[in-house]
């Protein structure tokens, strides 16, 4: 097998020029019979491959021909035994690896700042999430990875746990010790499991945190779409054999994906995968360079921090992805929303994500020096007008309190439950999900005792404007939380 090759996209492309006459979905019919200026604009040639699991084009679910013969390749580039398409998203992807290992009852070790569709899984599932406490950055006011000191002691107070979930690198680039990581939990016999959303280019640079197939891990979710080159929707889920049952994965990954997959999205994580495997190296490189050169350039205006490697040396900071800029802005006397807005506003510039106190900005082989040049001189500009202004009070920064849970996140999430004030609800257990995405790290998971703290963190995340997701009641004026049902006199 050459990694040159790209056997589903280049079949698509075989099965399209011979032109065949369709009576199968989709309805489109290679455009025809859709809106013409929607037509014009994607192009006849895109249209064209958006087909469906017909005899030749091989089927996700149950692959045997070029789907399996991409799938192989991939696995050969990460470096897995075997790897797995996803067009539901690195979201489908971690539920899977949660379903393929728990069931209801069982334990999982996963850190408190997990993504929401960790969470969404251990309640389809039935787990118990055994949760740790991730390091926090107070100066950053963000989340780091786990210890392994943590991760030992929780697998010796759960010797049962099914797994440990491990998220590698964080959405803000910071890694913990996964080898480490890896060998405590495997001394265990518990698969590791990884939430690789934001580190598909690591694998394929020595200068990067080692990736999950690297490190020894069981199974890895890992975004193509985000940082590889393929489009949005598209992931792969890398597995190696011993811990858990590929027929298991295989399953539980069929249940969760749709039956009319995009070979749209698939073809792309073809062509991703062949130029990571053949040209990662040296596009990694010019990426890396770039963003230092950024990073470097960001750091002699008055008032911002990017973080580089001197967060590192602590057990939770144990290496960082320097594509990922982290600019502080708190001490410029705004939040990163502020930041954020005046960006898109002033400069048509758009970021990965703002929080209270930071704004985030990804580099990819995508970028150039003058791109990294316009965001330079536009923070420039922020800073001089804030300075100028000469108003600038200092940010207090501000962290989430870790709720105690009271009850398994499903129990929680199919009890009777009943609808309240906001400010009526510190001391009841929550119903819902509450959330900031991006990240979609919950503030608040089922099952977990509401804090009168984390309702202040929750309002000053609305105050600053941020997407605050996931009750009901989209302005937060009220919480569904659990029925109290009291004694009958």
């Amino acid at each position: 097998m050459s990694q040159y090759e790209t056997p589903l996209f280049t079949g698509l492309i075989e099965h399209s020029k011979k032109n065949p006459v369709q009576f199968h979905i989709p309805g489109h019919k290679k455009g025809a019979g859709m809106d013409p200026t929607f037509k014009d604009f994607i192009g006849e040639k895109a249209l064209s491959i958006d087909l469906i699991n017909i005899g030749p084009l091989d089927d996700l679910h149950q692959p045997k021909g070029m789907i399996k013969h991409a799938q192989d390749l991939a696995a050969k580039a990460f470096g897995a035994d075997h790897t797995f398409f996803s067009v539901q998203g690195t979201s489908g992807a971690i539920m899977t690896m949660v379903m393929s290992v728990c069931g209801p009852g069982d334990k999982i070790i996963v850190p408190r700042n997990v993504h929401k569709s960790v969470m969404s899984a251990i309640v389809f599932s039935g787990a118990t999430p055994i949760f740790i406490h991730p390091d926090i950055d107070e100066d950053l006011g963000i989340s780091h990875g786990i210890t392994t000191d943590a991760v030992e002691k929780a697998l010796e107070q759960h010797p049962d746990a099914k797994g440990v979930l491990v998220i590698n690198p964080t959405y803000f680039g910071i890694s913990a010790d996964l080898k480490k990581i890896v060998e405590i939990a495997h001394s265990f016999d518990v698969p590791v499991l990884v939430d690789e959303a934001h580190g598909v280019h690591i694998h394929f640079h020595d200068d990067l945190p080692l990736s999950a197939m690297q490190a020894g891990a069981d199974l890895a979710a890992t975004s193509v779409h985000k940082l590889g080159g393929s489009m949005t929707q598209s992931s792969v889920l890398n597995m190696k054999e011993g811990l858990v049952s590929f027929k298991r994965v295989q399953t539980i990954l069929s249940m969760l994906t749709t039956t009319s997959t995009s070979y749209l999205l698939l073809a792309s994580l073809d062509v991703a995968r062949k130029r990571l495997a053949t040209e990662g190296y040296e596009l990694i490189s010019k990426t890396i360079e770039l963003s230092q050169q950024i990073r470097k350039e960001i750091n002699t205006i008055d008032g911002l921090h990017c973080v580089g490697k001197e967060i590192l040396g602590t057990k939770a900071t144990f290496d960082f992805d320097p594509t990922k800029l982290i600019v502080s802005v708190k001490d410029l006397g705004i939040s990163g929303f502020d930041a954020e807005k005046w960006l898109r506003e002033a400069y048509n510039i758009e970021v990965e994500m703002s929080d209270l106190y930071n704004i985030l900005c990804i580099i990819t082989p995508g970028d150039t020096e003058v791109e990294g040049n316009q965001l330079v001189a536009a923070l420039k500009e922020l800073a001089t007008q804030l300075k100028k202004h000469g108003d600038i009070k200092p940010v207090t920064v501000m962290l989430p309190d870790i709720p105690v849970l009271s009850m398994t996140p499903r129990d929680a999430f199919y009890a009777d439950t009943e609808v309240i004030p906001i400010d009526d609800s510190v001391g009841r257990t929550i119903a819902e999900f509450i959330m900031v995405y991006p990240p979609g790290i919950p503030i608040f998971i089922p099952g977990e005792i509401i804090t009168k703290e984390n309702i202040s963190y929750i309002k000053t995340n609305i105050e600053a404007g941020l997407p605050v997701q996931g009750p009901e009641d989209y302005d937060l004026r009220h919480l569904r939380v659990i029925k109290e049902h009291r004694a009958i006199r």
